[in-house]
């Protein structure tokens, strides 16, 4: 993190954060300057397809507010982070929950990564749960009874 970015350190960023594009298709920014020419090369020889907000989007704001005020209802009022690599790893932990655990409305109550639907094995079936970020969050899933 940097109070003034320039576009060389946004794309060594860039760099560490998408080795490679894996299933992440977009990447989304702001018209902000440091996010010029440089960058969108860099995003589409790794894969990433670049997207700029549209000019003074109020609807956009809107979005990236309501994921920043889950991250920190759901993780970050929670744990008190001991230093940057203690919040990266928070962070890395909470975005992999999000894509892979959290259902989300939008999408019919499935997750962004489309994990597939649990249906019950059998009426003697039993719900457990598996602790996500160290307990704070579950997910869950029908288990066989024996």
């Amino acid at each position: 993190m940097t109070r003034h970015p320039t576009v060389e350190w946004v794309v060594q960023q860039l760099r560490e954060a998408f080795p490679e594009a894996g299933q992440y298709r977009y990447a989304i920014f702001d018209r902000d300057s440091t996010f010029n020419n440089e960058v969108v090369t860099f995003l589409k020889a790794t894969g990433l397809e670049p997207k700029r907000t549209s000019v003074q989007p109020p609807w956009q704001n809107g979005i990236a507010e309501l994921w920043v005020g889950s991250c920190r209802r759901e993780i970050l009022d929670h744990v008190i982070a001991l230093n940057e690599a203690h919040l990266r790893r928070l962070m890395r932990d909470y975005v992999n929950y999000h894509h892979e655990d959290r259902i989300h409305d939008g999408l019919s109550k499935d997750t962004p990564n489309r994990r597939p639907i649990d249906q019950k094995p059998s009426s003697e079936a039993a719900v457990i749960s598996l602790a996500r970020l160290g307990g704070l969050l579950h997910r869950y899933r029908w288990e066989r009874a024996a």
